[in-house]
């Protein structure tokens, strides 16, 4: 498992840039290949495994067509550890922008 709570965003880049690569070798894809699957294009691809600015659309699209899509149904998800969380969550869900903090005008 990756532990992120000590980790700067570039070294959790790398890590998971790694990561994709292994997971592509070890499907035994090409670049060309995986870029062909995830319908975007090669030199795309190579951006990614290198950590380079990608849209997140395209990370999407990689994990999709290397089958680990179920694995982004995680991300984002809510922390509901109790009724007065339910609650928060609930009534944000409607509201298009956060409520302005004291001191920030």
């Amino acid at each position: 498992m990756l532990d992120l709570s000590f980790s700067k965003p570039s070294e959790v880049v790398k890590r998971l840039c790694d990561r994709l690569r292994t997971e592509r070798l070890a499907l035994e894809m090409t670049q060309a290949e995986l870029a062909g699957r995830a319908g975007i294009g090669a030199n795309t691809v190579s951006n990614l495994e290198a950590g380079r600015n990608v849209g997140f659309e395209n990370v999407v699209r990689v994990a999709i067509a290397l089958g680990r899509a179920q694995e982004l149904e995680g991300l984002f998800l809510p922390k509901l550890g109790s009724i007065e969380d339910i609650r928060r969550y609930e009534s944000s869900a409607s509201r298009l922008r956060s409520r302005r903090k004291a001191g920030n005008a």
